[in-house]
């Protein structure tokens, strides 16, 4: 059986507990926050398991400033007031000196969050997203900076999905590791609509659990019950954390945070991003009994599992798959392979074809050059696929580049035929354009060597 693991080696680590400098350890945490007093009792735990006192670390002008400069960073659609990063930019400190008087003398009301939808590929359906405003988003942000750090202290190492220095590689990397050690049949867990339907009162109270600040916790609150405008019209969410909230990620891992011991308890091996999560077992009773451990707790937090999504998957079987994080995991005869997932090949063509069109007007040397980062940047993601996948996505590029000069010779019809002799590979290598294949085949002969 091929072997699925990355040759690179990992690159997270659990954390020391002990010795050796404890800022080191927490460098990702917003030091106008986190002293190096707070970080060590993180590590060695605060009196009744409780962190009081944190709002005055939300207002604290650092804090809402670091926030701010993130927010900037991310940038992304106004809210419902309309106001731009661009606009809230150009009278920062106003705004944020604005933001921490209201935070400070509990005057602070978050708007409402704006309705947008994004297609999902290979989808009919649209993915909802819930857009605050920026003002809101920079406090969201302040806020997280304050809260990650506690609840990130208790997240098993099975969480890979919005946690400082973990990644979607990272969680694949641990897939590959499980398979390859033979845990060959999958839960493949798809939790429905999880953002929308966690329930606020159960959330709420997990994560009192640790903080006991009444006016953090109002705070929160206050974001979970934001109003959603949608067609003019506002609905209060009665569950749910909205996908586009900045706090959003870190609920969602709270909440997910009990599965997660719970499974390693059992002593499954389990991996999850966010809502996605698969269990490798070794038998298919060991699957079995995951999957109606899984049913009960789902169950009992108030969510619901996709009927016809969660499945037992055999992957000793010629032909099964399943697919995690953009990938299609795949037993092909007696060898377990990796491919692009064919929502993901969707998702690049469909980036690729506004770039490419015919009659784009642009040098075929500008319409490479804006190709090239699309290309390298799904190419650093998807590298560990077979082998086979890299020709015939550059052949069908390559197409489209082929059909763009058709055009120009003022030819009817798709690059092909003839054309490979007018225009052939080695042209568009000479124009520069980034070549999959090769790539591919370059990082193996390094790994090789």
């Amino acid at each position: 059986m091929t072997s699925l693991t990355e040759s690179t080696p990992p690159t997270v680590a659990a954390t020391p507990k002990q010795g050796g400098d404890v800022r080191a350890r927490w460098a990702w945490t917003e030091p106008s926050v986190w002293t190096e007093r707070m970080l060590t009792a993180l590590e060695t735990g605060v009196k009744g398991g409780k962190w009081f006192s944190l709002i005055d670390k939300v207002w604290k002008p650092a804090n809402l400033e670091s926030a701010w400069h993130k927010v900037r960073a991310n940038g992304g659609a106004g809210g419902v007031d309309h106001k731009t990063v661009a606009q809230f930019d150009r009278r920062a400190a106003q705004e944020l000196d604005d933001l921490g008087s209201a935070l400070r003398e509990g005057r602070y009301s978050p708007s409402g969050v704006r309705r947008a939808y994004i297609p999902k590929p290979g989808s009919a359906e649209k993915r909802p997203l819930g857009i605050p405003t920026v003002r809101d988003r920079v406090v969201q942000a302040a806020l997280r900076q304050v809260l990650e750090p506690i609840y990130e202290a208790t997240f098993a190492p099975t969480s890979y999905g919005f946690r400082p220095g973990r990644g979607c590689r990272d969680a694949l990397r641990e897939v590959a590791r499980h398979l390859d050690a033979g845990h060959l049949y999958i839960v493949d867990v798809d939790i429905r609509k999880y953002f929308d339907s966690i329930p606020h009162e159960a959330l709420m109270a997990r994560v009192a659990e640790q903080v006991a600040d009444e006016r953090v916790l109002r705070l929160l609150q206050q974001f979970l019950k934001q109003g959603v405008m949608e067609q003019g019209q506002v609905t209060e969410p009665e569950a749910g954390t909205p996908q586009g909230g900045v706090i959003s990620p870190l609920l969602a891992n709270v909440y997910l945070n009990p599965l997660d011991h719970l499974l390693a308890a059992q002593g499954y091996a389990a991996v999850r991003y966010a809502d996605d999560m698969v269990i490798l077992c070794r038998t298919f009773a060991e699957a079995e009994a995951a999957l109606d451990l899984l049913r009960h707790w789902v169950t009992a937090a108030g969510l619901e599992l996709h009927p016809e999504k969660t499945r037992i998957v055999d992957m000793t079987q010629n032909g099964s798959s399943f697919d995690f994080l953009g990938y299609r995991f795949k037993r092909v005869r007696r060898r377990l392979l990796r491919f692009p997932r064919p929502k993901s090949l969707a998702r690049l063509r469909d980036a690729v074809r506004p770039l490419t069109r015919r009659t784009n007007g642009r040098s075929m040397a500008e319409t490479v050059r804006q190709l090239n980062p699309v290309l390298r940047g799904w190419f650093e993601y998807f590298q560990h696929s077979y082998a086979n996948v890299f020709p015939s996505v550059d052949g069908w590029i390559r197409m489209r580049l082929r059909s763009i000069l058709r055009k120009r010779h003022h030819l009817r019809g798709r690059g092909r035929g003839l054309d490979h002799h007018r225009w052939p590979n080695a042209f568009f290598a000479e124009q520069g354009l980034f070549s999959l294949a090769a790539a591919h085949a370059a990082a193996c002969q390094s790994v090789r060597r």
